[in-house]
């Protein structure tokens, strides 16, 4: 019995650890898109060459709008993303959202520029995942 107990504390001991490794990388994930989101807004509010404006697309909003949507969510992206380090559950509760946010923005803006749209789309499902994941579970005593 008293092997069993010991192997159950090391269980949830190597568990806390993996929720925090997962956490930990859902926060670095975060702010690296949302960086990368800030110079997609910066680039389309300076109203950069670089992207091709299509005429008939569902979602058509102004580039400069879209520069200001994406530089935003971005800025609040790394916010979560740095309040991801200190565990709470609130900020895990957020960063799925926005994460969420982010990737119906990120998909409204394939038209514009879609390989780094796509890649941003990639980095907020990984977020997603590692932060659903990283959820730790306390065995029940009865």
């Amino acid at each position: 019995m008293a092997t069993t107990g010991t192997h159950q504390r090391h269980e949830t001991g190597s568990g806390g650890a993996w929720a925090s490794s997962w956490t930990a990388f859902a926060a670095v994930m975060m702010i690296f898109g949302g960086v990368m989101a800030i110079f997609e807004g910066i680039s389309a509010i300076a109203e950069d060459d670089v992207f091709v404006v299509t005429r008939n697309y569902a979602y058509n909003f102004n580039l400069t709008s879209w520069g200001w949507i994406h530089l935003s969510l971005g800025v609040l992206v790394v916010l979560a993303g740095a309040a991801l380090f200190t565990g709470a559950m609130w900020a895990r509760v957020v960063g799925i959202v926005l994460a969420g946010l982010s990737m119906i923005a990120n998909f409204m803006w394939l038209p514009y520029y879609p390989v780094w749209a796509i890649v941003l789309i990639a980095v907020d499902a990984f977020v997603i995942w590692a932060l659903c994941v990283g959820i730790s579970r306390q065995p029940r005593t009865e």
